[in-house]
């Protein structure tokens, strides 16, 4: 069935503004002020409930990208505005997402097929499709013109935009289940990966150059047995001040976070979050991690780094908060839960003790529709 994201009245959307309400004072220091409600919540149905996708992305031109089941979204966070890029065909859904880092407005998208479609995002138009997997590809991430993408069958490929040959490199043997989390470090030397084989894998790029072909440096799982994460690794977060630095979540029977020195393969420290870590994201405006939790809380935690003391925490979803996000100028969080809403939380102010005057709550008219729900 086709479904439009044009916006006719009367018509539900799957993706809305359901609900504003103005900043409430934190309960933290006055130094700092961290609103305890969202500046604004969306409604996402159709979103699908799965820890090992990766499902939403935020580009440097502000245009959030949101993938719900098989149609793709645009939103532009600025404007306000709404496209639907997209909807697959037949029982195919979306597995995965992410902004090219060197041109903002050409977008990555896995499938559960096995196939990473490149769209320019200006033209709307999809510019190439490129195969290589043989099962759904779960997570995408870029290093320049190289997208490179994690299968459910453990493989990592990776995908030269600007060539005819577009595959220049496959890497297997690091995993044996879902490649659920995939990150190209800021400075492009390492890229990280997480499966659900609870292993965490640390590729630098040969000869320390951009675009080479990586070859496995540590898998942190078999070499420091001690502090192993007990669990699927999906979230995965570089330091964007320390290039060199990683953190990783694990899952349920796992619950914490682990700080590497990815220069030297050395745990620098450990962070028990009592909790399933489904995302992890770094803010530099103050030096903190945070964190999107599951059971029992589904929280939101920022933590300051490197002492890892509790900033705050953020509750208001009812399911697992899947996904976070970093608006491009650092200021918002955005959250992406299973109970089918987007948060939008606005912890990072550059003057964190400016309160705006109360405004009262009011529901904004609808961004994201389709024909029929």
């Amino acid at each position: 069935m086709y479904r439009t994201a044009i916006v006719l009245q009367g018509f539900q959307n799957p993706l809305k503004v359901v609900y504003s309400h103005s900043k409430t004072p934190s309960t933290k220091s006055s130094s700092r002020y961290i609103p305890q409600a969202p500046d604004r919540i969306l409604d996402a149905p159709d979103i699908l409930d799965d820890y090992y996708l990766n499902l939403v992305d935020w580009n440097a031109n502000n245009i959030l990208a949101v993938a719900l089941n098989d149609a793709l979204y645009l939103w532009n966070a600025t404007t306000g505005t709404i496209e639907r890029l997209f909807t697959l065909e037949g029982n195919d859904y979306i597995c995965s997402v992410s902004w090219m880092t060197d041109g903002a407005t050409h977008l990555a998208v896995g499938n559960s097929l096995g196939s990473v479609q490149l769209w320019d995002c200006t033209t709307m138009k999809s510019v190439r499709k490129m195969t290589g997997h043989s099962a759904r590809v779960s997570s995408l991430c870029w290093n320049s013109y190289v997208v490179t993408s994690g299968a459910r069958s453990g493989v990592i490929n990776h995908y030269d935009v600007r060539q005819r040959d577009y595959q220049v490199a496959t890497v297997s043997g690091g995993h044996t289940q879902e490649v659920c989390g995939l990150k190209w470090s800021p400075d492009g030397k390492y890229l990280a990966s997480g499966g659900n084989d609870n292993m965490l894998c640390v590729w630098p790029v040969a000869g320390g150059e951009k675009h080479s072909q990586p070859q496995p440096l540590y898998s942190f799982s078999v070499i420091i047995l001690c502090s192993a994460h007990q669990a699927a690794v999906k979230a995965l977060s570089w330091c964007p001040w320390q290039p060199n630095i990683l953190a990783s979540g694990g899952g349920t029977a796992d619950r914490t976070i682990r700080f590497w020195n990815c220069n030297t393969g050395v745990c620098l420290n450990t962070l028990d979050t009592k909790s399933q870590v489904c995302s992890l994201q770094w803010s530099s405006t103050y030096k903190e991690l945070v964190s999107g939790h599951g059971f029992s809380n589904h929280q939101i935690t920022i933590w300051r780094y490197p002492a890892l003391t509790k900033v705050a925490e953020l509750t208001g979803h009812t399911a697992r908060v899947l996904h976070l996000a970093m608006s491009p100028d650092g200021s918002t969080i955005l959250s992406a839960g299973a109970d089918e809403t987007l948060r939008l939380w606005k912890c990072f102010l550059p003057d964190p003790t400016k309160k705006k005057e109360p405004t009262e709550v009011k529901v904004e008219n609808s961004i994201f529709r389709r024909g029929i729900r």
